[in-house]
């Protein structure tokens, strides 16, 4: 260890973090079933166009919240 010490800079704001969700896989499975479905039938095609537009459109709407909720002093870069 080292004879000097550094000082710690004082704490910041509060790291946002997102809450635990399935939205991740599911939009996953939706991208693999419409490939899938591209090759094998229709009907996959067809259910992986949905979840995957489904889950997308519900995690956009997630995030949008969560950056809504941040205080304002807040700044976007």
């Amino acid at each position: 260890m080292s004879d000097v010490e550094h000082p710690v800079p004082p704490a910041g704001e509060e790291i946002h973090l997102p809450g635990p969700t399935l939205k991740p896989i599911l939009c996953a499975a939706g991208i693999t079933f419409t490939v899938v479905g591209t090759t094998i039938s229709k009907y996959f095609l067809i259910f992986g166009l949905i979840l995957f537009l489904s889950t997308t459109i519900l995690w956009i709407r997630d995030v949008r919240q969560d950056i809504a909720a941040l205080p304002e002093e807040h700044e976007q870069h």
